[in-house]
């Protein structure tokens, strides 16, 4: 496909990224199609590009690029060595390219492969009116799901991985943030069968949100303590699993000791920094489970996704924020950085 399309674009190293309305229709690789974008979601590691944090200069040595990596549409063109799809599919894209032949890959975890690469990072993304997608990627948007939806299934993949190593069914599971994520998560283990579901945030309108997501119980972090408040909803036992999406190093802490002994603990958030732990105390000698997730397993996630949101009562709508243009991806971080609950989208 020749000419040109809009997009967002990383220019140059540092705050920042530009509106463009001349960047060139990607051309598509014999091992990729091109997917007409529908919608792409906003997410953290996106304002890390934008504010140019120590994790995006180590990683983007390839400006300027188009960034943006939560996504769907439509294919319009195929490479001449992808099978199984055809011109016109629906499709979702899996952020994590993986080589397919190193050791992690060869045992069925490409999804931590050691040569990895990143679609919307490393890689041309989808903040564009069309994007390249590699075959090892594409994945079928399932019938009735939108693309709005689509758009959301990488983030809500990771999630429901984390959601997946708790092993939620009949526990009573904290869920530490109540952002996008963690409002899919709280949807995910009710989905999944959880008994009781705890979650906590520090903001009125996101616990608000995750009791429409399935929370049976929600504490705001800044008015109660953490480890108490569960304690009281769990008969003084404790969580039997605690999935934490912020990073932060005090709710890491805080949901660690809130597990009953033998609990387990799931690391979904990256903390910006290394974080002091009591191993001989909260882990060792209480012998908790901790475990951290990367993503989304290729592709047994992203089935379980599609599954989910068959499920009865679950809805992606709370999650869903406000929807902007291109070129009001500046008005969709500042909402964002704002604390503007739900997922922001940006529409070609």
């Amino acid at each position: 496909m020749e000419g040109t399309m809009r997009g967002v674009c990383k220019m140059a190293p540092g705050k920042g990224a530009e509106y463009r309305t001349d960047l060139p229709i990607p051309q598509t690789g014999d091992d990729e199609v091109l997917m007409k974008v529908h919608a792409s979601a906003i997410c953290g590691t996106d304002l890390h590009i934008y504010g140019w944090n120590e994790w995006a200069a180590n990683r983007m040595k390839n400006l300027p690029i188009v960034f943006g990596h939560e996504t769907a549409g439509e294919i319009v063109e195929i490479g001449k060595n992808v099978t199984g799809f055809q011109v016109g599919d629906r499709i979702s894209v899996e952020t994590h390219i993986p080589c397919n032949h190193c050791f992690q890959c060869e045992n069925d975890r490409r999804h931590i492969c050691e040569n990895m690469k990143l679609f919307g990072v490393t890689e041309p993304g989808a903040f564009a009116e069309y994007a390249p997608v590699p075959k090892d990627c594409i994945v079928r948007l399932g019938d009735g799901v939108s693309y709005e939806m689509g758009a959301m299934l990488e983030a809500m993949g990771a999630g429901v991985h984390g959601v997946e190593k708790a092993e939620v069914r009949g526990k009573a599971v904290l869920v530490s943030g109540c952002g996008p994520i963690g409002l899919m998560v709280a949807g995910a283990c009710k989905a999944h069968g959880a008994r009781r579901i705890i979650a906590c945030d520090i903001l009125p309108e996101k616990l608000k949100l995750a009791e429409a997501m399935g929370a049976d119980v929600t504490i705001n972090s800044m008015e109660t303590d953490i480890v108490q408040a569960v304690r009281r909803e769990t008969g003084g036992a404790g969580a039997d699993a605690a999935i934490d999406i912020t990073g932060n190093g005090r709710a890491i802490v805080a949901g660690l000791r809130a597990l009953r002994k033998g609990g387990r603990m799931v690391s979904v958030g990256l903390p910006s920094g290394e974080i002091p732990v009591n191993l001989t105390e909260d882990i060792i000698y209480r012998e908790i489970q901790y475990t951290g997730v990367s993503g989304r397993q290729m592709f047994a996630t992203w089935d379980d996704c599609m599954e989910i949101l068959q499920s009865p009562g679950f809805s992606l709508e709370p999650v869903m924020g406000g929807r902007y243009p291109l070129d009001g991806f500046e008005d969709a971080l500042a909402a964002i950085q704002g604390g503007a609950p739900g997922k922001m989208l940006l529409i070609p």
